[in-house]
């Protein structure tokens, strides 16, 4: 099956879209998503999440009858890229959940020291826990 015989009806544009557009669309939200995520301190994680669901059940829908091995010597390019690019969104929502868990033992730690009254709790000395 050739990359344009392997249509599908896109709900929002109401037209067919191959399987190298949807790899496309996949690729461009997770480079947005990787690029947001190192330097937007306020890049919405959910909406990227939301739009990179969306692809996916495009691609899965466009999947149907087309051969994981066909699919896969057709869009070798295409897979490598997206393959890549997802390497190093992994690596950049590690970062950013590593720098979330930061913050928060960091808050955690400004509580506990702003509920303490100057003296010694017991479990300071491992009593009582």
């Amino acid at each position: 099956m050739s990359d344009h015989t392997a249509f599908m009806d896109t709900p929002a544009a109401g037209r067919p879209v191959s399987l190298s557009i949807i790899i496309g669309r996949i690729e461009e939200a997770v480079e947005a998503e990787t690029i947001g995520l190192k330097t937007d301190r306020h890049f919405d994680l959910q909406s990227s999440n939301a739009r990179k669901s969306r692809y996916l059940y495009e691609l899965t829908r466009a999947m149907k009858g087309v051969g994981e091995a066909d699919f896969i010597a057709e869009h070798r390019d295409g897979i490598k890229r997206l393959k890549e690019k997802l390497a190093r969104n992994e690596a950049a929502i590690r970062a950013h959940l590593n720098a979330v868990s930061e913050v928060a033992q960091l808050m955690q730690n400004a509580i506990r020291h702003a509920e303490t009254d100057g003296t010694y709790s017991a479990g300071e000395f491992g009593y009582g826990l």
